[in-house]
């Protein structure tokens, strides 16, 4: 029987994995570092917080993630043609002794049978409408294109810094890196658009992950980015976690499969509900394992985490797709 490690590695290559990667079961997710210390994230429920950026987020009952609150009063950048007033980076010049604690954190995991995984959250388009608020955002790539490019160098160019501490300190076997970059039905700009304003900083940011010993780059974008699938293999993409079924996944893998391995299929909304069932996320796994088959594909709820908004969806999805699992692999 293959490791988890083994098996993922034998399902996105092609070759030959026993049985579905379950989920995020394969990865040793690292969520701390001391950047992350120093800037809280929302949780769950509870009152608003003010991240290292400045971006005020909240997380209410029954959504599934955090979200910036950008009434006039907390959108951060005002005006992008004098972003550099507003739009301040926070520090990562954190001593060896701070990293210590999460160095022992990664170093508990098993590596032969996990990926060492490093979280890291928001991407570049997220960052950019969290400071901005999202219609300013995008009407800026039109209006203002020249500052947001400005913008987006200068958010890349503090990735960067961020990966190489990562690197050297965590040493990520894999990187589960989010940027939601469409809606459930189209992206939120054109492919055009996309190639001119954040290619050219993906391809940096990811070859300089994979330069610098990371195997595979998870991208999460829980949406519609069926059209943006070339360029996520060209910035170096392994897995693209949180495809929904509104990208008519069974082609993308056909089309692509020997490139990048598509992980999710199993919407969110359809059994994330308060009315769910373990008979309808059964029903669920059962038709996308069917559909996408056993190679290039991970059967994993949308949602970008091993979490669910109501309890129990997520352990009755890794039931349900070890159940059907057994079945598909004979």
């Amino acid at each position: 029987m293959l490791t988890r490690r083994q098996n993922l590695l034998e399902t996105i290559r092609g070759g030959h994995p026993d049985r579905y990667v379950n989920q995020y079961e394969a990865l040793g997710m690292i969520f701390g570092n001391p950047y992350t210390a120093a800037s809280p994230s929302p949780e769950y429920g509870k009152p608003p917080i003010k991240n290292a950026w400045g971006v005020t987020m909240v997380w209410p009952d029954g959504t599934p993630g955090g979200f910036p609150i950008h009434d006039e009063e907390h959108i951060v950048c005002k005006d992008i043609t004098h972003w550099r007033d507003y739009v301040k980076a926070p520090r990562l010049d954190y001593s060896d002794a701070e990293w210590e604690p999460f160095i022992a954190e990664a170093e508990k995991v098993d590596r032969n049978e996990y990926f060492v995984t490093q979280f890291i959250a928001p991407g570049l388009f997220e960052q950019c409408h969290h400071l901005q608020e999202i219609q300013n955002a995008l009407i800026n790539f039109y209006e203002e294109p020249e500052c947001t490019h400005e913008l987006i160098e200068f958010l890349t160019d503090w990735e960067l810094q961020y990966a190489e501490k990562i690197c050297k300190y965590i040493k990520p076997d894999a990187i589960f890196h989010h940027d939601d970059w469409g809606s459930q039905t189209s992206t939120f700009i054109s492919p055009d658009m996309f190639e001119e304003f954040f290619l050219p900083s993906y391809k940096k940011i990811y070859g300089y992950y994979k330069d610098h010993g990371v195997e595979v780059v998870i991208h999460h974008a829980d949406s519609y980015a069926a059209t943006l699938v070339p360029f996520m293999i060209e910035m170096g993409i392994d897995i693209w976690q949180g495809c929904m079924t509104s990208n008519n996944i069974a082609d993308l893998i056909t089309k692509y499969g020997e490139k990048v391995t598509f992980m999710g299929g199993i919407d969110s909304a359809s059994v994330d509900r308060p009315d769910w069932t373990p008979e309808l996320v059964e029903k669920e796994v059962r038709r996308a394992c069917q559909e996408y088959g056993t190679k290039y594909y991970i059967p994993c709820i949308t949602q970008g985490l091993g979490i669910s908004t109501f309890p129990g969806v997520y352990e009755t999805a890794s039931e349900a797709i070890e159940k059907v699992s057994k079945e598909m692999f004979k």
